[in-house]
């Protein structure tokens, strides 16, 4: 159960392999605030972080959207640029 006043992050391929940790939980607010946070986990997901998409309950949000609020409960999907298809 996400704790009230946060969002359950999930972080896949390079952002994933960058914090090391399938998922965390962050403070929910603007887009921009919760990158910030992310960003402060560790250097190399800040290194990331700025080629990534991300979703916000599986609705498109993009990381200059910064002002784009992140409620609380909500599940934001980290998704780094890949390769194949």
């Amino acid at each position: 159960m996400t704790p009230q006043g946060t969002v359950d992050v999930h972080l896949y391929a390079a952002a994933r392999a960058a914090a090391g940790v399938r998922a965390l939980q962050v403070p929910s607010g603007p887009l921009g605030d919760v990158l910030v946070h992310l960003a402060s986990v560790s250097p190399a997901l800040a290194e990331v972080l700025p080629r990534c998409s991300y979703l916000v309950d599986g609705i498109a949000a993009r990381g200059s959207e910064r002002d784009y609020v992140v409620p609380p409960g909500a599940r934001l999907d980290v998704l780094p640029p890949f390769a194949g298809g």
